[in-house]
């Protein structure tokens, strides 16, 4: 399978992942599946909760979505043009993927794949099912697929490169286990927003986005606000008020009340506006149903804590940084943690 066959599948699986995401009916043949593979694909979206209750309907189309923007003929010639691939010379990459939002590690999938590399895969307990339906899709487009990706149950081995994403802990592990090979392992990381003052309520209510999308569970979430010294919070709340929906979540909602209890107790100060936890507190991440805000009087006060907290700040949000409302609408070059995937991959 030769470069321009992988992005013409990778492209066919796009416009199927955006019609599934946009909800839309079987479109016809000319989508690339015949209707009873599509509306497998559509139950098993509607089904995968029952695996993993924060995999709702709504948080796998917005995945499917995403992806879907990546995966067309254009963007991804241009991409993976711009690196010395080299499709005659395959390592084996293994992939130790997160499961904290649904097809978290597909990016990685993607850069393996065209990078000329086979992909040794070890798929999250907690997001075991899509990522597989996704290869079958692949399959019926190309059964050359199965020779450049591999999903493993058991102990990985004859690997020559790791991507590992996972949790502080589980970083310490990949690395005394994987440190020996050519590796990227990925700890965790979170998101912030910085006002200025001057947002809309339409950028407010975009922030809003930012910050509940997939539940707060992302690395791309933002767990912190910053604020300018007598910024009325009132603002905030009104345009957060949109999304009051979320707390009907139970697991979202036993996670709001949990921590309210816990604060509480401990005579913490908090906000409430009955779904979401405002604290201040200077800490990058906050227990979900709870967001931090911290108040700042000069500009610089924030770039000086951006530039301390680097190695944890996945995303700044806000006016000059990333726009509200795009945190999690990363491109094909935004790379996780700052490291090029590609760059590594294809210096194997």
């Amino acid at each position: 399978m030769n470069l321009l066959q992988k992005i013409k599948i990778l492209s066919n699986l796009g416009e199927i992942l955006h019609a599934v995401g946009s909800e839309k009916s079987w479109p016809g043949y000319q989508i690339g599946i015949n209707e009873e593979e599509y509306l497998n694909l559509v139950e098993l979206t509607n089904r995968v909760h029952i695996y993993n209750g924060w995999f709702t309907a709504e948080a796998v189309k917005k995945a499917f979505l995403g992806i879907s923007t990546w995966l067309n003929d254009e963007d991804l010639t241009n991409w993976v043009n711009a690196y010395p691939v080299n499709q005659n010379q395959p390592k084996t990459v293994a992939l130790i993927m997160a499961g904290n939002i649904p097809l978290v590690g597909f990016h990685d999938f993607i850069a393996v794949f065209l990078s000329g590399n086979k992909s040794l895969i070890k798929l999250s307990s907690d997001d075991k099912h899509l990522f597989p339906a996704l290869v079958s899709l692949l399959h019926l487009f190309d059964p050359a697929i199965d020779n450049w990706v591999e999903i493993k149950d058991f102990k990985l081995s004859g690997f020559d490169a790791v991507i590992a994403t996972g949790s502080d802990n589980s970083a310490n592990y990949f690395q005394s286990y994987f440190g020996k090979y050519p590796h990227i392992i990925r700890q965790n990381r979170t998101s912030i927003a910085v006002l200025d003052g001057t947002e809309t309520k339409e950028e407010l209510e975009a922030l809003g986005e930012d910050i509940f999308t997939f539940y707060g569970l992302g690395c791309r979430n933002v767990s912190q606000v910053w604020l300018p010294k007598g910024f009325d919070l009132n603002r905030l709340f009104d345009a957060l008020f949109k999304f009051k929906e979320i707390v009907n979540h139970n697991k979202y909602a036993n996670n709001y009340d949990y921590n309210k209890a816990v604060f509480l107790l401990n005579l913490e100060q908090l906000l409430d506006n009955g779904f979401i936890l405002l604290k201040e507190d200077e800490q990058l991440t906050s227990p979900l149903g709870m967001l931090h805000y911290k108040y700042y009087e000069e500009k610089a006060d924030v770039d000086n804590f951006i530039a301390a907290n680097n190695t944890k700040i996945q995303v700044v949000i806000g006016h000059g940084f990333v726009p509200f409302g795009k945190a999690q609408q990363p491109g094909l070059s935004d790379f996780a943690d700052g490291i090029d995937t590609l760059a590594f991959l294809t210096g194997l």
